[in-house]
């Protein structure tokens, strides 16, 4: 493989349109609301700009994850010619798909930050981070939409971190929807009542894990308006309900991001985020 140089044109603070500038990838045939949830937490030195991978064929099945991956390289390459500082991938379960272990997508994703000189962080491992970060050991997985193979992938995949899943369950397993199908016909998007219920009902199952974490990117519909809402605007409550910390997909990822920049959130719900804004 051809060396890569970053052109020295963003080293520069003269030529960047905003002094951080963050790149996103998610899905493909989906589109996500990391860029935008992510923008509107962020002060105005930030600026955000998105790829999606290209699969015409896709179905959100494992075995195109494995067959897509190496497209996650090719996303951070254009993300460091456009002079992004920092690459962030959401959907956790790109992580596991292969069969990889934790240690594997840590060597994945330094070997890739090092080669475009631009840091890469991957959903799912930065789950494996947060934990690490909150000192925690034991664990209760959310695994809220998951399909079962998915639900066992991420759970084996956080064990192979030195995880203590104590209780891994979705949506089905935690009887709030009768079946997978149910699950599934939704897209994603579910009552808003589901985002408290579901992690009070996870930690009823692991009473003695440090953490609750949720995968994934499940959105919750506000009653009131409408809107389709990722379990950052939900953290609190549900911290408050559970009476301990809990972590998602999405607010590792941008707890990552926010890391790498240097930069703190100016809207920061949680524990985990929290930690980022009160160091300032």
């Amino acid at each position: 493989m051809e060396s890569y140089e970053k052109s020295d044109h963003w080293q520069n603070p003269d030529h960047k349109l905003f002094a951080h500038q963050v790149g996103f990838t998610g899905p493909p045939h989906d589109f996500d609301a990391a860029p935008s949830d992510f923008l509107r937490m962020a002060p105005t030195s930030v600026g955000v700009h998105g790829r999606l991978m290209h699969a015409p064929v896709y179905a959100h099945e494992l075995s195109q994850r494995v067959d897509n991956f190496a497209l996650l390289e090719e996303v951070v390459h254009c993300m460091a010619n456009s002079g992004a500082d920092v690459v962030g991938q959401v959907g956790s379960n790109w992580v596991h798909a292969s069969g990889t272990d934790a240690a594997q997508i840590r060597s994945f994703t330094a070997e890739i930050s090092e080669r475009y000189q631009t840091p890469f962080h991957m959903a799912g491992m930065t789950l494996v981070d947060a934990a690490e970060a909150l000192g925690a050991t034991k664990i209760a997985l959310n695994s809220v939409y998951y399909w079962p193979d998915w639900r066992d992938g991420l759970a084996r995949f956080l064990r192979s971190a030195d995880l203590d899943v104590q209780y891994a369950g979705n949506f089905v397993d935690l009887g709030m929807l009768d079946s997978q199908e149910d699950c599934n016909a939704r897209h994603w998007c579910f009552p808003e009542s589901f985002a408290v219920e579901s992690v009070v009902r996870t930690a009823e199952q692991a009473p003695d894990a440090d953490i609750i974490v949720i995968n994934g990117m499940p959105n919750f519909r506000r009653a009131d308006n409408g809107l389709a809402e990722r379990a950052l605007h939900h953290i609190e409550a549900m911290e408050a309900a559970v009476g301990k910390p809990v972590i998602a997909s999405d607010t590792t990822l941008y707890w990552a991001l926010f890391r790498e920049l240097g930069v703190a959130p100016t809207y920061a719900p949680g524990e985990l985020l929290g930690a980022l804004a009160s160091r300032g």
